[in-house]
């Protein structure tokens, strides 16, 4: 019973956090959107990064524009002529910066399912812990009725009953962990997509201005 109320308070203990994490990146990642399709550079965007740090689309951006500025810094072109314009610097590889837009993607759903899956643990093992629990006690009751030498119910029914609460205790840690272990997996996958979605804006962008 210990090792499920263990699990029980662990449990609601991510779930808790989780619902505050995830309420945090909801907010910033809309102020996040609002200020990348308001600016008209990236230097901008990256201005307010740091006061955005909670959302998974400031990393990707982070990533995509350390990428972005490496190739231009690359690619400078070579000083023009009196009263020739500069050449605009192009990227060498928009293919690399989708890249490093992939690659921020997976660091960031690693961030978001963290502590996540302990819950689908919880879901799966509680239950079996109760049982176990139930069968043991359900044993010992029958030696203690067979000491006694007394089939009573009333003799029966006490330790019997004590024996299912870890059944009870069991199902109380695993409904609730079933419950948001979905809810926060849907949840994952909806900034997942929304992160998809900003990667292809982020390459339309730069693949109009540097390409």
């Amino acid at each position: 019973m210990v090792v499920l109320l263990l699990f029980s308070v662990i449990s609601w203990g991510i779930i808790l956090y989780k619902f505050w994490t995830y309420r945090g990146i909801e907010k910033q990642s809309a102020t996040f959107l609002e200020v990348f399709r308001k600016s008209t550079k990236f230097s901008e965007v990256q201005a307010v990064c740091p006061s955005l740090g909670s959302s998974p689309l400031v990393g990707m951006f982070q990533a995509g524009y350390a990428e972005l500025t490496a190739q231009l810094r690359h690619a400078q072109p070579a000083a023009a002529s009196p009263g020739v314009p500069a050449p605009r610097p192009t990227l060498k590889s928009i293919t690399a910066v989708d890249r490093a837009l992939l690659r921020a993607s997976s660091i960031e759903v690693g961030k978001l399912e963290k502590r996540v899956t302990f819950l689908a643990t919880t879901a799966s093992i509680t239950p079996f812990i109760g049982l176990f629990g139930t069968v043991w006690g359900i044993m010992t009751a029958f030696m203690n009725i067979g000491a006694q030498g007394s089939t009573d119910l009333a003799v029966v029914s006490g330790p019997i009953a004590e024996a299912l609460i870890a059944t009870a205790l069991g199902l109380f840690a695993a409904i609730p962990a079933v419950y948001f272990y979905n809810h926060f997996t849907a949840k994952v996958k909806t900034y997942a997509s929304e992160m998809d979605d900003f990667a292809l804006e982020f390459l339309n962008i730069s693949e109009r201005n540097f390409t």
